[in-house]
């Protein structure tokens, strides 16, 4: 119960990594604000909640727009008084190199995984400063550490949001905020299951996926729900501008 009368916020909680954090902080005691675009998606995540005894509400938002952002933290501040934890977890997929990536998709990749990861954390740590602090995660990607093969929007976007990590922890530590990042490997998301289900081999492309890696599998959303919480805790207070892998060893190679 390591986040008992804490105030957790966390974007893309409607499926995948987003689902199993919002479930784990509520678990262990948070009230917990599911962001998603997708109602449908978030309310069964506020119902996976509260059927287990949990406190949750839904809140619908775009991240890539600045009016949906700023509406985010103000109905969650207006809801529960306060914001203690921000997961900046909303994120969108595409393939393709320099050439063939179309300017319109290159936006898109952009404005959802990094500037709405800018958007959120810019309206919750002015809130955060008014009621002494907070703590930000953010989930980027193992691509943001190394080089993947034609996926150069979504590889500079997650690769953008260490930089914010790093940025935001130095600037906001003097007012009790810690601001860290998790690096997950691939796991089997709707997201990862998406784009598996669009090549031409699924299962081969799936066991691609799977033999990249040491540990020769892909992730549980729940394992990085994990190292979501303990980066979060308070366990871990010394940790700021910090960057966890959880990629069972693809980027240790």
């Amino acid at each position: 119960m390591r986040f008992v009368d804490k105030v957790a916020v966390v974007t893309g909680a409607g499926a995948g990594i987003g689902q199993a954090t919002a479930v784990a902080l509520a678990r262990e005691g948070a009230r917990v604000v599911v962001a998603d675009r997708e109602a449908g998606a978030g309310s069964e995540t506020v119902t996976l909640i509260r059927k287990s005894g949990g406190e949750a509400t839904f809140i619908r938002v775009d991240v890539s727009i600045p009016s949906e952002a700023a509406g985010m933290v103000e109905e969650a501040v207006h809801t529960y008084g306060r914001i203690d934890l921000l997961v900046n977890n909303a994120g969108v997929y595409s393939k393709g190199d320099v050439v063939s990536t179309p300017e319109a998709e290159w936006d898109r990749i952009v404005d959802v995984n990094l500037k709405g990861a800018f958007l959120c954390s810019k309206y919750v740590v002015a809130a955060m400063r008014r009621t002494g602090g907070g703590v930000i995660v953010n989930v980027a990607s193992e691509a943001g550490l190394v080089g993947i093969k034609n996926q150069v929007a979504y590889n500079v976007s997650k690769s953008g949001l260490i930089a914010l990590t790093r940025s935001n922890a130095l600037d906001s530590a003097p007012d009790g905020i810690r601001v860290n990042c998790i690096c997950p490997g691939t796991t089997a998301t709707p997201l990862v299951q998406a784009a598996i289900a669009k090549e031409a081999d699924p299962g081969a492309a799936r066991r691609a996926l799977e033999q990249c890696r040491p540990m020769n599998r892909l992730g549980k959303p729940e394992e990085i729900a994990a190292g979501i919480l303990a980066l979060a805790s308070d366990e871990l207070g010394y940790a700021t501008g910090a960057v966890l892998s959880v990629d069972g060893g693809y980027t240790a190679q």
